[in-house]
């Protein structure tokens, strides 16, 4: 979802401005929906945190929440109810996510005290080259290539889903399937921010029969509180549940996505410049989701788990921990903390840039990233009296050297926003983090006839042409090969042990928040929702760090700019969910107080 241009921007601003590091306690109780529904008793009600037995599960949206809570309820397990709270949000949240969409799948089993993990990223069509974004060998405008057919990769998340059930689910697609088609079927409640982010894309929505239909209704933007129906996804649900994802990867859902793609419906008379993508039906059939091991590291004792490459998440958060493990952050003051947090956050991201790609296109040295020894000759550029500068030039973690940087910098490029992040837990003590995005709010603007779902722009996550030409770029396009993300799923355990489990949506600023978020709890001793709600700062190797206006707004900002620091201000940064496991057993879910109008935390039996 776009983080700035959302009515819920006032609330974060005058919820955050009063304290640094918490929100006021006016704000501590999330929005309800606004409108008539938000009265409803069948509307679940939002609250940021919930504690209890059972299970959990933290997500945006309380629909969504709901229907896994459903899924545990009945017996399923943690997979179980991941999968049915993506497919909730598929509906609810349809410009985050969906069938046509990809992402990626942390999972922690119990009984054997391992993580496993899902790359269901998007693949770029076999006829791809490094050349897909350029004509007349420069790159076409980035909003040019969003919406089109050319962005569209190869959906992910319906086999991601399909995998993760059968490896460790306990309940077929079709059961976990059924709260979200019932949702589809008898509509949600429209809420200020998704108006908002109708709103915000009006424009290319109208250019594209299907989307209207949709999603302006009787030509007109959706009123809040007003029922949204989406019977086409309901019926699309269906055909998943009864003949399986082959539906999508070998038969009819496949074929009108192709044909989606390659003719992309304009309506009559509209002047945009709409370009075809190469997707066929052949890439459909030889897409796979990958079970890479996850990254690790250890941190002040407790081992932290995330996605391995194609996605920069684990290795990112993981670089940026062993740097900021050799400090001792819980004695710090605000500067000093942020001071270092940003300077790590700036490090892991000018290694990223040089380093990390598609695995199976680029020699990603995981291992080297994710050391202790490489972080240490990076943590040695960190000064307490200045900041550096960006771009910075990266490390060599193969052969790493004291304070030392090989080749040239290069600024990192841009990543779309949208995305949603799920956490789930059950009785048995499995645990789920999953990311699953589209990229920009709406995707490719682009639904597919008579199914109800947008198609992604996930290929303009390449690089449309190297950052700097003379440095070497690991994120061009290629044929089959997956963009380089920046989603970070993670699950932190001790001793073999779930500690908690967290991810954001928000782009290149889903590493940062999972990084802040993290430190803020482990090492500010903040309760894990304090931990989300805290206000944030985003350095990725760029001239300024993005800050939100808590931060923005205070004597802070002025202390560090006198370090050296730039700052940018962002309205919002990131959306984060996260559960936690407790000494006694019992379950924690946390979401956001504010953002995105409030998160939804519940668990199966609330408890004191």
């Amino acid at each position: 979802m776009s983080n700035a241009r959302r009515l819920t921007v006032l609330g974060v601003t005058a919820a955050l401005a009063g304290s640094l590091m918490a929100v006021p306690a006016a704000a501590r109780t999330a929005a309800p929906r606004p409108g008539p529904a938000a009265q409803d008793p069948a509307t679940p009600a939002k609250a940021p945190v919930a504690v209890g037995y059972g299970g959990a599960v933290s997500s945006v949206d309380a629909d969504a929440s709901a229907a896994g809570i459903e899924v545990l309820r009945k017996g399923g397990n943690a997979v179980d109810a991941a999968v049915a709270t993506a497919a909730a949000l598929g509906v609810t949240e349809p410009y985050s996510a969906g069938v046509g969409g990809g992402g990626y799948f942390v999972y922690y089993n119990a009984k054997t005290r391992t993580i496993r993990t899902l790359d269901g990223r998007e693949t770029a069509p076999r006829t791809a080259t490094k050349d897909l974004f350029l004509e007349n060998g420069k790159p076409i405008p980035f909003d040019d290539a969003v919406t089109s057919g050319l962005g569209v990769g190869t959906p992910g998340t319906p086999a991601t889903w399909d995998n993760a059930l059968k490896k460790w689910g306990s309940r077929s697609l079709a059961q976990v399937l059924k709260p979200a088609e019932k949702i589809a079927a008898n509509g949600f409640t429209v809420d200020a921010t998704f108006r908002q982010q109708t709103a915000d894309n009006e424009a290319r929505f109208r250019d594209f029969p299907a989307t209207a239909d949709l999603f302006l209704p009787g030509g007109k933007l959706p009123v809040v509180g007003s029922t949204l129906k989406n019977p086409d996804l309901a019926r699309t649900y269906r055909e998943l549940g009864e003949k399986g994802v082959d539906a999508l990867y070998r038969g009819g859902i496949g074929r009108d996505i192709v044909r989606t793609v390659q003719q992309p419906p304009v309506r009559s008379g509209a002047t945009r410049k709409v370009r075809p993508g190469d997707l066929t039906a052949t890439d459909l059939r030889a897409y796979r989701t990958l079970d890479h091991p996850p990254t690790h590291t250890t941190y002040r004792g407790l081992d932290v788990y995330g996605i391995a490459p194609s996605s920069s998440g684990g290795t990112s958060v993981a670089e940026a921990l062993n740097i900021l493990e050799k400090s001792d952050l819980s004695h710090l003051t605000e500067k000093q903390f942020l001071h270092r947090y940003i300077e790590a956050s700036r490090i892991a991201f000018a290694d990223r840039g040089r380093g990390v790609g598609d695995p199976a296109y680029e020699n990603v040295p995981v291992k080297g990233l994710t050391s202790k020894r490489f972080a240490a000759s990076r943590e040695c550029l960190i000064n307490d009296d200045k900041a550096l500068t960006s771009p910075l030039a990266p490390g060599d973690p193969r052969h790493p050297t004291p304070c030392g940087t090989t080749g040239q910098a290069a600024p990192t490029t841009y990543e779309g926003e949208n995305t949603t992040h799920l956490t789930a837990a059950d009785k048995w003590g499995n645990v789920v983090a999953y990311t699953l995005t589209i990229e920009q709010t709406g995707g490719s603007g682009i639904t597919v006839p008579g199914r109800g779902f947008l198609l992604n722009n996930e290929l303009t996550d390449f690089s449309f042409a190297p950052a700097a030409p003379a440095v070497h770029d690991p994120n061009l396009p290629g044929p089959g090969k997956r963009p380089r993300s920046s989603i970070s799923p993670t699950i932190v355990l001790r001793h073999g042990s779930p500690v908690l489990a967290l991810g954001s949506p928000g782009g290149a600023t889903i590493i940062t928040t999972v990084l802040q978020t993290l430190v803020n709890h482990l090492d500010r001793g903040m309760p894990l929702v304090d931990a989300i709600a805290a206000p944030r700062a985003s350095q990725r190797n760029a001239a300024a760090t993005e800050i939100e206006p808590a931060l923005w707004n205070s004597p802070l900002r002025k202390q560090l700019e006198a370090l050296g620091h730039t700052f940018k201000l962002n309205p919002e940064i990131g959306a984060a969910t996260g559960v936690q496991r407790l000494p006694d057993g019992r379950w924690l879910a946390a979401a956001e107080k504010v953002r995105r109008g409030g998160g939804s935390a519940m668990v199966v039996d609330p408890a004191p």
